[in-house]
């Protein structure tokens, strides 16, 4: 397989790894954004965020994930005095997560996922007409 090639592959292959993980968060986001906490005045779930860096091993490039950081951002706080998780004060600690910057963060997500694939996929045609024009 020819170097640049190989190298095309290896990079939009980090960036498909990079953006499942990125998608397998926020989804974890929506799927705990109404999450509160078990005991009263406790804290709810914290939204998660991904963490990326361009990967520079020698000649090859690409990106990985360099972990998982939660974000420190205020919880909302509401009104309920009659909630199991209710304060002294009656309100409620709930998560910071808003499901509108979630869904717009999937949507790029998805976005750069379906981006790589293509260059997977245009890497590999390259590849194929390449061993055709060998024959």
């Amino acid at each position: 397989m020819p170097a640049d090639l190989d190298r095309s592959l290896a990079i939009s292959a980090s960036g498909l790894r990079a953006q499942s993980v990125r998608m397998r968060v926020v989804a974890e986001n929506l799927a705990n954004a109404e999450s509160v906490a078990d005991t009263p005045g406790g804290d709810p779930y914290r939204r998660r965020v991904a963490t990326f860096r361009a990967a520079l091993d020698g000649a090859d490039s690409g990106v990985e994930v360099t972990g998982i950081a939660s974000d420190q951002s205020d919880f909302r706080l509401s009104y309920q005095p009659g909630h199991p998780a209710a304060d002294a004060a009656g309100y409620v600690r709930l998560p910071n997560v808003n499901s509108l910057i979630e869904s717009a963060d999937m949507k790029a997500a998805q976005r750069s996922y379906e981006a790589n694939l293509g260059a997977i996929q245009a890497a590999r045609a390259m590849l194929a007409r390449t061993v055709d024009l060998l024959k």
